[in-house]
């Protein structure tokens, strides 16, 4: 059995994900295993706000090359997780 922080690995910054936070839509890297069920339970147990939906996206790792030799970078899957609007906002920068 995974735990919640098992499942959500790491919240995704980006320049997309961050103007998508004014709409209270928040991006993390989950585990390839977990389910849309299991993403929404995990983030309400850490974070402490109501989920009011979840999209998933399975990225596939692109093929880079260092000179002659080929490597690979790896797969990972994306959760786009909605809040309702009574929740709170989740705070990633709060050490800053």
């Amino acid at each position: 059995m995974m735990t919640a922080y098992d499942i959500v690995k790491k919240p995704l910054i980006s320049e997309r994900s961050m103007d998508a936070m004014a709409d209270k839509k928040y991006t993390f890297i989950v585990d390839m295993r977990a389910n849309k069920l299991e993403v929404k339970k995990a983030v309400e147990e850490i974070f402490g706000v109501k989920v009011e939906k979840v999209n998933t996206i399975r990225m596939r790792g692109k093929y880079k090359r260092m000179g002659k030799n080929i490597g690979k970078r790896p797969d990972r899957k994306k959760a786009i997780v909605k809040l309702t609007a009574d929740s709170k906002e989740i705070e990633f920068f709060e050490g800053l």
